[in-house]
């Protein structure tokens, strides 16, 4: 199944390409102010490639500032420094970050001029805890998260209403006008959601972030709880007036990287359909769905006349059954796709665009209607590391991971499945 791989591998570099943050930066370049200073604040996992292709095309008075990556994520600029911190804890280095970020705008003026290039992963890489809680606090607010199965949204509901610099409050703490430049990662494309929203406000409540956290029962610090029923967690509003002039611009998302991949799968003499480039719910069961449909094409040439792939978009969520296990949500993913389509002719992948799946050194794994019968040949029980997310051991076990290294940008998960 080389060949199906391989097609499978270029539809995922077509994705990738397709959220090249250089074509969205040039569309969406704005002018330099006319007397002003121009600064530069961003997060996220592609934030420091978005930083070298904004300083490409500027053609102002140069810039300054900073923005924070991942480790091992960094890349070379000009002017603009780049700081590397823990990512999908946070730890020192992102504390850090977030206070030299809000230092950076905070002393502008009107007639200055902030770019703030955000993407995923800087909710985590932007700790910034209120008074009276700790960044240890923080660390327990993320891993419970984390650990919830929540989606992504309501994630970020409850990490902008704990914290200093989230939920527009870096854009409130400057004069100057702000126009942020978005790599999407959350399906629907809000670009409030985006890491946790640092420049971009919305309308959520301190009591909704409440409700969340009961509705996945996490347990979380008393601190946090005393802080989220005061008014101190209130988060500025949309309609406040310190936002009045600025600018949001979503520059990459899933569904024109989903666009990319599918037209050229039609290239290379495969029908392509596009499932949802907004999926979300836990991955295993989504993988489930997408097992069925699969399935029904394979057998019965229903709703799909084969060969064709089935390409989807989104973010699932993982909930955690137990500790020790390594792999994220698209290899937990994969290995529950796996066991739901043996011995049928399809080959699948599932990856997520930024690169890391989880916390190891894998973007996801590749899967096929063997793949269940050669875990168990391994001496691996596919069910077993399902059932404690171990999906990343048996799939290293095989020879099924896809690694990529990071990519630059972060659309989110990213599944094809080949169905011959």
């Amino acid at each position: 199944m080389t060949g199906e791989r391989q097609l499978l591998e270029l539809l995922f570099e077509a994705a990738v390409k397709a959220a090249d943050p250089l074509n969205g930066i040039r569309t969406h370049l704005p002018q330099p102010p006319a007397n002003g200073r121009t600064v530069v604040v961003g997060a996220g996992k592609g934030a420091a490639q978005m930083a070298a292709a904004l300083e490409t095309l500027w053609n102002g008075p140069a810039l300054s500032g900073v923005v924070v990556t991942r480790y091992g994520y960094g890349c070379e600029t000009k002017t603009i420094e780049i700081i590397e911190a823990a990512h999908p804890v946070p730890d020192e280095a992102g504390l850090a970050a977030s206070r030299r970020l809000m230092e950076a705008v905070s002393g502008l003026g009107e007639g200055d001029l902030v770019i703030a290039l955000v993407c995923g992963g800087g909710s985590a890489l932007l700790p910034s805890p209120p008074e009276g809680l700790t960044l240890q606090d923080e660390i327990a607010l993320n891993e419970a998260l984390l650990a919830s199965g929540a989606p992504i949204s309501a994630m970020n509901v409850v990490r902008k209403h704990v914290s200093t610099i989230k939920g527009g409050r870096l854009a409130a703490a400057t004069k100057a006008r702000v126009v942020s430049l978005i790599v999407s990662d959350i399906p629907g494309d809000n670009p409030a959601f985006v890491a946790s929203g640092p420049t971009v406000p919305d309308s959520s409540t301190r009591k909704e972030a409440l409700t969340i956290i009961e509705q996945y029962r996490m347990d979380l610090p008393a601190s946090i709880i005393s802080h989220l029923n005061s008014s101190e967690a209130d988060a500025p509003r949309p309609e406040d007036p310190r936002f009045a002039k600025n600018e949001c611009h979503i520059i990459a998302s899933a569904g024109v990287s989903l666009e990319a991949a599918a037209a050229l799968a039609r290239t290379c003499g495969v029908d392509a359909h596009i499932l949802s480039d907004s999926i979300e719910g836990e991955a295993r069961d989504v993988a489930l769905v997408h097992a069925a449909i699969a399935r029904e094409v394979s057998l019965k040439d229903r709703p799909f006349t084969k060969p064709t792939v089935l390409l989807s978009g989104g973010e699932t969520t993982v909930t955690l059954r137990s500790k020790g296990g390594k792999g994220g949500r698209n290899g937990e993913f994969a290995l529950s796709f796996a066991l739901a389509i043996g011995g049928t002719e399809v080959v699948a992948l599932a990856a997520d665009t930024d690169g890391i799946d989880g916390s190891e050194n894998n973007a996801g794994a590749f899967v096929d209607g063997t793949t269940a019968q050669r875990l168990l040949r391994a001496g691996l029980d596919g069910r077993a590391l399902l059932e404690r997310n171990d999906s990343y051991s048996g799939f290293a076990a095989i020879g099924d991971l896809f690694e990529t290294g990071p990519t630059g940008t972060n659309v989110n998960d990213f599944r094809a499945v080949l169905i011959r």
